[in-house]
């Protein structure tokens, strides 16, 4: 049998060739298979594990070493400060998400119903996050995707968000007569000839989630222009994008005639949301990509 801090030595040389993280991967693998907190790994650094328990770790090992993502392999991932659940039908929840929240809470009131939808909402993480913070928001959330609203739909009875009203839709192709005070979406926005959709957690994720279209703009545009007939004058539209599609983002608000354009940075300084708002016009449904 052997000891933790030794297994957990000798995963840590295994995955240093495939993980950024690799000390940190095998303590989290450790702890699935113990059940225990990574606390614990520090006070009993000399205790042996169970035959049963080694082989279980290090076939958890090997799907990591396979480029595995952490989050697909215990089946959670944090975000605001929640855990939620995650399988390979929706994308793993990252950090610079966090921004869309940031910037719908400080123009969703605390102490009105202002309505909210998600569009693309994956596991849920945005929807139920804005649900959980501003209770008194009517929050409904849009995937085309049944295996993924499934994942949201799981995680919004664990976090006790179960009024949040789910559509199967297209964005908003479902979604009938209903206007809203905030639009929100992390939609595909990559290219599909992107070298990054090669390396990383990114093998693994859904690729319908993540590529679009017409450079990884296709889907920006459907949202950006079916959103006018969504909002309430007044009402705003949030977008995350890639680092470097700020101009082109900003150009697509501007061209459906959103007022108040602007881009804010990440947690890196990478410009990340772009945000605009909506005053109804007369010329609200037509295209300026329309001859």
């Amino acid at each position: 049998m052997q000891q933790i801090k030794v297994i957990l030595g000798e995963a840590s040389r295994l995955l240093a060739a495939s993980s950024d993280s690799a000390a940190l991967d095998a303590e989290v693998l450790l702890c699935l298979v113990l059940g225990k907190e990574r606390s614990y790994l520090r006070a009993w650094p000399d205790k042996e594990l169970q035959p049963e328990d080694t082989t279980r770790f290090w076939l958890l090992i090997q799907q990591r070493q396979n480029g595995t993502p952490i989050a697909y392999i215990t089946g959670n991932r944090e975000f605001w400060s929640r855990t939620f659940h995650v399988t390979p039908d929706v994308l793993i929840p990252r950090p610079d998400t966090e921004l869309l929240i940031e910037l719908s809470l400080k123009l969703i009131p605390k102490d009105k119903p202002v309505k909210i939808i998600d569009l693309g909402t994956g596991s849920g993480i945005i929807a139920i996050t804005l649900a959980a913070e501003r209770p008194e928001a009517q929050v409904s959330a849009t995937d085309l995707s049944l295996a993924a609203l499934s994942v949201a739909k799981l995680n919004a009875d664990k976090h006790e968000t179960r009024h949040i009203q789910f559509y199967q839709s297209n964005w908003l192709a479902n979604v009938y007569e209903e206007k809203f005070n905030i639009i929100v979406s992390n939609p595909p926005y990559i290219a599909k000839n992107d070298s990054h959709l090669r390396q990383g957690d990114i093998r693994f994720e859904p690729q319908s989630a993540l590529c679009a279209d017409d450079q990884g703009f296709s889907d920006i545009k459907i949202i950006a222009e079916t959103a006018r007939n969504h909002l309430e004058s007044g009402g705003h539209l949030l977008i995350e994008h890639g680092y470097d599609q700020q101009h082109q983002v900003q150009s697509i608000f501007k061209d459906f005639h959103y007022d108040n354009v602007q881009t804010v940075t990440d947690l890196s300084g990478q410009p990340r949301v772009t945000y605009g708002q909506w005053h109804y016009r007369i010329e609200a449904h037509l295209s300026p990509f329309e001859p």
